[in-house]
């Protein structure tokens, strides 16, 4: 890391500009806290402020921190041990940072950021250690000594004691420091802040009642009343209490914006957008509302008022420009302008986004028809392991929507041969294996996925299904399947394997329930045309045709669907 050129020496250089001999003079103010002592600008003195300063730039913040140490040491000046305290820190040198915090506090007495600074470093007396009683002593002196500064020092605490590794602890501090202030809302939000820190939620919302008993609405003390609701997993609770205080204060920027916020915590997506937009109205040039609205209009599957919204986003100086171009993309490549997707693609340079523009570039190319060619874009572009990977999967999608499962199954085949138990290429090429029936190559996989990663319930539930799904070794299927569930609980897929399983034993009342929980959850194509069967089975003819009816309107392309339906006469 390197360090720019602080105000001090720059002054400094000034100084030896106009005559060696002044004196240098910095502003003061709580951080050198009092009188400044008059140092002279000797030519040793400077010479090694600009030393420390030119090694800094230079990215020796080590040697840096340390020359910064030996000039705090000879001038005692609160100026230069506050430098010298920023640069430690910056190194990661505690032992150092401690030192320099600990002759800044003394030669500046009354500086309450001197002192809060000492008490969350470590203790050079204690081998590099956190001297947990020094820390407490030395924040008891800052609450009592904060001359009109008490409700920000008090909400400054646990900032302070963020680097202690025993949160525990940490919050017992807080607590023996702020009772003498229990008058004080803000003792109580450093008690609830504290409380969120070690999960305990009761604790956490005992104290921020305490706060707003005191200073009832105060916005603060809400906010983090609904932040602890939301983490405590009671989010319509904490979307009543924002909702209240939303009407109580309308005029509430704050409120307002943590309400949207909550709102799309609680996947009430087309309210949070409505909520957003209010916002917007008062703000129309602000780029991050901007971003919301249009992250909001996708998500309720308005991509057109989307494309309005990032796009002002973009021109408004969104800091996540190459974000939106990846969106824009992706709304001009599902509206089938693959020229216009590839060109917002082609714009990201974000080195975290450019593998996927490149899959996506890929995609675009390949649904125009040309598949060979976006192959060769993926093939061409892949060079780190990670992202090879990532490359070497969406050409295997792309084949597979092509049609051509038997190639991507030889690409999957080529990159294993590098990275025989990579578990995710594994059950990839088992998934195509029995695509193509090659049920041999599909068993062989997937067991080896269940051998590397005994958890992995999609293997269990993939050969589960698959060997009853052509009536194999049911017994063995079903236990299987039972695995998979155990692992991942009232998974729709897997609760649809286990009611085909049952279907196939001969068992179709307990078939039923178990699909129709599967359809409940989600109601995919191919759960329908199982749950459509077992009731055909079962003579509930009405209710199969109304099931299948729909998933045929919602899902008309399904082949299993489509087949399933024609065979049992309702199509």
């Amino acid at each position: 890391m390197k360090i720019q050129l602080s105000r001090l020496a720059r002054s400094l250089c000034l100084a030896l500009t106009l005559g060696a001999g002044g004196t240098a003079m910095a502003a003061s103010g709580d951080a050198v806290g009092g009188p400044l002592p008059g140092q002279e600008l000797t030519p040793r003195t400077l010479y090694n402020f600009l030393l420390a300063e030119i090694a800094g730039a230079r990215g020796q913040i080590g040697l840096s921190a340390q020359l910064y140490l030996d000039l705090a040491r000879s001038t005692r000046d609160p100026r230069i041990a506050r430098r010298a305290t920023e640069i430690a820190m910056y190194s990661r040198n505690l032992r150092m940072a401690g030192e320099a915090a600990r002759l800044w506090a003394e030669a500046a007495p009354d500086s309450e950021e001197a002192r809060r600074v000492l008490a969350s470093m470590t203790n050079p007396e204690h081998g590099g250690e956190i001297n947990l009683d020094a820390i407490q002593i030395q924040l008891a002196r800052v609450l009592a000594q904060s001359n009109g500064r008490l409700p920000q020092n008090l909400l400054g605490l646990n900032r302070t004691l963020a680097r202690v590794p025993d949160k525990q602890a940490a919050r017992a501090i807080i607590n023996r420091l702020t009772e003498p202030y229990l008058e004080v809302p803000e003792a109580h939000i450093a008690r609830a802040q504290a409380a969120m820190v070690v999960e305990d939620a009761m604790g956490g919302l005992a104290a921020v009642e305490r706060a707003l008993e005191l200073n009832p609405g105060w916005e603060p003390a809400v906010l983090l009343k609904a932040q602890i609701l939301q983490q405590a997993g009671a989010v319509d609770e904490a979307l009543r209490q924002l909702e209240t205080e939303v009407a109580r204060k309308p005029e509430s920027t704050t409120l307002r914006l943590a309400w949207a916020r909550a709102l799309v915590a609680a996947q009430r997506f087309e309210a949070a957008r409505t909520e957003f937009r209010r916002l917007l109205d008062a703000s129309p040039d602000d780029a991050e509302l901007l971003y919301a609205v249009g992250l909001l209009s996708l998500q309720v599957n308005q991509p057109a008022e989307a494309e309005i919204h990032f796009a002002r986003a973009l021109a408004a100086g969104h800091p996540q420009s190459d974000l939106i171009r990846l969106h824009l993309g992706q709304i001009a490549a599902d509206r089938g302008q693959g020229e216009a997707a590839r060109k917002w693609f082609d714009e990201i340079t974000d080195p975290e986004l450019r593998p996927e523009a490149n899959i996506r570039s890929a995609q675009s190319i390949a649904r125009e028809g040309r598949v060979d060619e976006a192959r060769a874009l993926l093939q061409a572009e892949a060079d780190e392991p990670e992202i090879m990977r990532r490359y070497i999967l969406a050409e295997v999608q792309i084949l597979r929507d092509a049609n051509r499962p038997a190639e991507a199954l030889l690409v999957l085949d080529d990159a294993l041969r590098e990275t025989p138990d990579d578990t995710g290429l594994l059950y990839e090429a088992a998934m195509l294996a029995e695509r193509i029936d090659r049920v041999d190559l599909m068993e062989t996989r997937l067991r080896r996925v269940i051998e590397l990663q005994p958890d992995h319930a999609h293997a269990h539930n993939a050969l589960g299904y698959s060997l009853a799904d052509r009536n194999l070794r049911l017994d063995e299927a079903e236990a299987l399947i039972v695995r998979a569930l155990e692992i991942s609980p009232d998974d729709p897929f897997i609760l649809d394997s286990l009611g085909w399983v049952r279907f196939r034993r001969g068992d179709g009342a307990a078939a039923l329930i178990h699909l129709e929980r599967a359809y409940a959850k989600r109601q995919d194509a191919e759960i329908a045309a199982h749950l459509g069967e077992v009731l055909w089975s079962l003579s509930r003819r009405d209710d199969a045709r109304r099931i299948l009816d729909q998933a045929l309107a919602a899902h008309p392309e399904n082949t299993l669907l489509v087949e399933t339906a024609r065979r049992l006469g309702i199509r």
